[in-house]
């Protein structure tokens, strides 16, 4: 994440984007649990970050911000303001730490007393001069569930993510091609991850969020994990026209779908992940041959010995053949048949 490092001395001195900035107005939408809302099943949707199921919290955050804006800007007529929603060089998890919305915890969320972690923050860039709100203090004391439920070790000590671990990093952030050693780690999830928030007691029974839009939408509720790895440009396009899961682009959810699949180790995805070894995208190719190699089985080898003998790529052509020793070596484990 280089972006990070760009524009660093705006983010250690927030006073830098507004011409005389003095106070910062934090606010915090809670996404879960929504009232109402029943429960996701299928091999996709359960394994997609609760914020990013329904509408773009980009989206609904800065509509809620206008307004309050507008409120302002009606009591203080002509003092200049600006609004932010994760789309500035903002350090914004410290800003509410310091405006007394929460500490962070161990995992590296803002975690608020009530509310748990499931928030998502925005800011009120502001010329006035506001009186600031008492921080709060540690509320982790020694629990450390969320460092040891993380599937990945992207936890290794409190308050410290390495994102080299962690999974939300990998499938959402990362371009091209997941690491090989890497892609066995990221289990079934295909869009972020809620692990070490799910532990953490203070998400047990928060009060619960009123936000519809932030629901899983009828339409994009009929998509699974086949759907998404052979879905078209078109479909694409319809189904997640809104959604923050463009963010990993086309291409990287079709990556994870696959990755996915192979960490299921379900025969029932061979014909699937066949279809996509015919894809123009070399990186899905290539990780479609690794999901067969990882399910195993004669037709996962007949897959991909047909594969080899049309493939034209190097770097596809290197993953086929590993998948198929995978394949091969699977098959010698196997005990004999009584």
């Amino acid at each position: 994440m280089s972006y990070m490092e760009r524009r660093l001395e705006d983010r250690l001195d927030s006073r830098r984007l507004v011409d005389g900035a003095e106070s910062v107005l934090c606010v915090a939408l809670r996404y879960h649990p929504l009232a109402g809302e029943p429960s996701v099943e299928g091999d996709l949707w359960p394994y997609v970050a609760r914020y990013a199921r329904g509408l773009d919290y980009h989206h609904v955050m800065k509509g809620q911000l206008d307004r309050l804006a507008e409120r302002i800007e009606t009591v203080y007529p002509g003092a200049p303001l600006r609004s932010y929603v994760d789309t500035g060089p903002i350090l914004e998890r410290e800003l509410a730490e310091m405006a007394g919305m929460g500490a962070v915890g161990k995992n590296t969320n803002l975690l608020h007393p009530e509310g748990g972690s499931w928030l998502l923050l925005g800011e009120l860039f502001l010329t006035l001069d506001l009186d600031t709100d008492p921080a709060v203090s540690d509320l982790c004391g020694s629990c450390t569930q969320c460092l040891e439920a993380c599937p990945t070790g992207a936890l290794p000590e409190p308050y410290r993510l390495d994102s080299r671990r962690c999974i939300s990093y990998w499938t959402i952030e990362h371009r091209g091609a997941i690491p090989m050693d890497t892609r066995s780690i990221l289990g079934r999830w295909v869009f972020g991850c809620d692990i070490c928030q799910e532990v953490c007691p203070f998400n047990e029974s928060p009060a619960q969020a009123d936000h519809p839009e932030m629901r899983l939408p009828p339409e994009r509720d009929k998509i699974d994990l086949v759907s998404l790895l052979l879905i078209s440009r078109e479909d694409y396009v319809a189904a997640f026209r809104g959604s923050p899961m463009k963010r990993a682009k086309q291409l990287g959810l079709q990556r994870n779908a696959a990755i996915a699949m192979g960490n299921s180790r379900n025969s029932q995805y061979l014909p699937a992940l066949d279809a996509a070894l015919h894809s123009h995208q070399q990186i899905l190719r290539s990780h479609a041959a690794w999901a067969i190699g990882q399910i195993g089985g004669l037709q996962a080898t007949d897959s991909l010995e047909r594969r080899i003998s049309e493939e034209e790529d190097a770097s596809v052509l290197s993953e086929l053949r590993l998948a198929l020793a995978t394949c091969r070596e699977s098959e010698l484990s196997k005990p004999p048949n009584d």
